[in-house]
């Protein structure tokens, strides 16, 4: 795989923005395919992909909230010595994993759908005249 690099399928099942789906594309193309992890910074993601990089910032963050990536603070040792923080890590979870995810998500949201409308329903029962 020289010249491209694999997108799975089931990404396409979260209804990703294109802006998400573009973060989420070069990270797996910068990602170590035995590691599963990269550390490019927002601005660097940003020039790649023609975005700013408090735009990728939000879109990391939302593509964490779905479970597509993980991402993890570092620090660097400058020359003369000082701790300083360094680009996150990011890490690409198990696309079947994320899917889990998704569905138990669904799940707890119907889940409280429904019984928002068996509340709402006892309410507009019992203000009915009788």
């Amino acid at each position: 795989m020289k010249n491209y690099f694999p997108v799975p399928n089931e990404v396409f099942l979260f209804g990703l923005s294109p802006g998400e789906l573009a973060v989420y594309s070069y990270l797996l193309f910068c990602e170590d395919r035995s590691t599963y992890q990269c550390w490019p910074s927002f601005k660097t993601i940003g020039k790649a992909i023609g975005m700013s990089p408090n735009t990728v910032r939000k879109y990391v963050r939302m593509l964490e909230e779905r479970g597509l990536i993980t991402t993890e603070s570092t620090s660097i040792i400058t020359k003369d010595g000082q701790k300083r923080n360094g680009n996150l890590l990011f890490t690409i979870r198990p696309i079947q994993e994320a899917v889990e995810q998704f569905y138990q998500q669904q799940m707890e949201k119907i889940s409280l759908d429904v019984q928002r409308k068996k509340a709402s329903g006892t309410k507009a029962r019992q203000e009915r005249p009788a």
